[in-house]
């Protein structure tokens, strides 16, 4: 995700990826939201669509984050995997987030952590159990679900609107995710649009935008999916963060989609029927 080049490519993977998981899944009931605001900076409203199953609730909650390098996509290309899972039986809640270089990290996962408050502080209306939250992105929006996974109020990532409402989560699935950025070569510039320079002039940011530095042992179970061959996002990076989460004693495993690249795995039937599954398992506890 270091080039505008990379970056086109990733927006066209997460809209291919979440049209193909909606078409697997038997569609249940439920009812949308569209353009509902989550959080206001300043004079910008950021919007969300969410949807509700039929019945009484409550219900199980997954948060949906698109990817696009940080700097491009929006709410409408995770669609159909919203409402896959709404589907299933969970309220969902695919959001729009600022984007980069406009809006620099930490905005992204600013947002991202104001949509949980939203979701927990507004759990009765949208008939969500607020003990059972999970969330789910590829690429750029499966990194920032990783760090929403990993990071807590001591971390220093819980954003302006910070009232003391959890932004914890019980579940998370993150495709294509690239987990630390410590290891950037000090002097590359691929990604100073979204972190402000290069790693050795902004080290502590590389820092607070790696899911990896925050593993403990209280985070939750976790899957990452990831493709073999995939060259934007090499699979070693959620494989050193697989093996520190297991050395601390959370719950998570890699689903590899073989032989394919970063477009491939976004777009494999089995990884995103694992997906599902692994929410069923996680979230579908009374």
């Amino acid at each position: 995700m270091c080039c505008r080049s990379a970056s086109c490519a990733v927006f066209a993977v997460v809209i291919g990826f979440f049209s193909v998981v909606a078409s697997s899944v038997t569609a249940g009931e439920f009812q949308s939201q569209r353009d509902v605001t989550y959080v206001q900076r300043g004079d910008e409203e950021i919007k969300a669509d969410i949807y509700v199953p039929e019945g009484q609730g409550p219900f199980p909650a997954v948060l949906v984050v698109h990817g696009g390098a940080w700097r491009m996509g929006n709410k409408m290309q995770m669609m159909r995997m919203a409402r896959a899972l709404a589907a299933e039986g969970y309220t969902t809640m695919a959001i729009n987030y600022r984007l980069a270089p406009e809006h620099p990290f930490p905005a992204q996962i600013d947002d991202c952590k104001s949509a949980v408050r939203f979701m927990r502080k507004n759990a009765a209306k949208y008939k969500i159990d607020p003990n059972r939250l999970g969330a789910v992105g590829y690429s750029a929006g499966g990194h920032l679900v990783a760090l929403l996974g990993t990071t807590d109020q001591s971390c220093g990532l819980e954003g302006p609107d910070s009232d003391g409402t959890s932004t914890r989560l019980q579940c998370v699935v993150a495709g294509g995710a690239p987990c630390d950025f410590r290891l950037m070569p000090a002097d590359g510039d691929g990604l100073a649009y979204w972190l402000g320079g290069t790693r050795a002039e902004k080290p502590q940011v590389y820092e607070l935008a790696s899911p990896a530095k925050f593993v403990t042992k209280d985070d939750p179970p976790t899957l990452f999916f990831h493709g073999d061959a995939d060259r934007l996002v090499p699979i070693i990076s959620p494989r050193a963060m697989i093996k520190a989460m297991a050395d601390a004693g959370v719950e998570t495993r890699l689903y590899v989609v073989e032989g394919a690249g970063h477009i491939q795995a976004a777009n494999d039937l089995p990884a995103q029927s694992e997906t599902i599954k692994f929410f069923d398992a996680h979230l579908k506890k009374p």
